[in-house]
């Protein structure tokens, strides 16, 4: 039986782990727009009887499949499972992996032990509309490349935004990702 090249002369590396896209539904992919939908979203009675309905905006599919080659993608979110049972089929995605948080509601900085230990010493890029002082300061000590992406709870996700992550992922080349 022929022997198999040594490790170091492989023609292809052995692909590194992507940076990580921490996400959150409410205010990002859901926004809390007071009276009509947003353009671009559409309402969705995942929960009967409770008001207002989930928007969700059809780009957004394809825009985080399109990060989805650059990252993996995590629900960092208090709908923790439910995202992978209503979100990702509406918006074509495979099952995430999901960050753990305390049970609902829980106070918004509570967040952060959370991410920390999912994220450890990865980079990672997290997208929620309530950045604490606590979110702040943990990415400003982290040594991984990190960035947070806050938006208007009441636009949500929007293509800025989306250019912005894929234009920090190709600074982290060259990083040894």
């Amino acid at each position: 039986m022929p022997l198999g090249k040594p490790a170091a002369a492989r023609a292809h590396p052995v692909p590194e782990r992507l940076p990580l896209l921490l996400l959150d539904v409410d205010g990002v992919l859901n926004p809390f727009a007071a009276r009509d939908c947003p353009e671009g979203y559409r309402e969705h009675g995942f929960f009967p009887g409770e008001e207002p309905p989930v928007r969700l905006c059809d780009a957004h599919g394809p825009w985080l499949a399109d990060l989805g080659r650059e990252f993996e993608l995590v629900w960092a979110t208090g709908w923790e499972d439910q995202a992978n049972t209503f979100i990702t089929p509406v918006l074509n995605l495979p099952t995430l992996p999901v960050v753990r948080f305390p049970p609902v509601p829980f106070d918004p900085a509570e967040k952060v032990p959370a991410i920390d230990a999912f994220a450890g010493d990865r980079p990672a890029a997290w997208v929620d509309d309530a950045h604490t002082p606590e979110a702040l300061a943990w990415a400003r000590s982290r040594t991984a490349p990190t960035l947070l992406v806050t938006t208007d709870p009441a636009r949500g996700l929007t293509a800025g935004m989306i250019q912005e992550l894929l234009c920090w992922r190709g600074s982290l080349e060259g990083t040894g990702r």
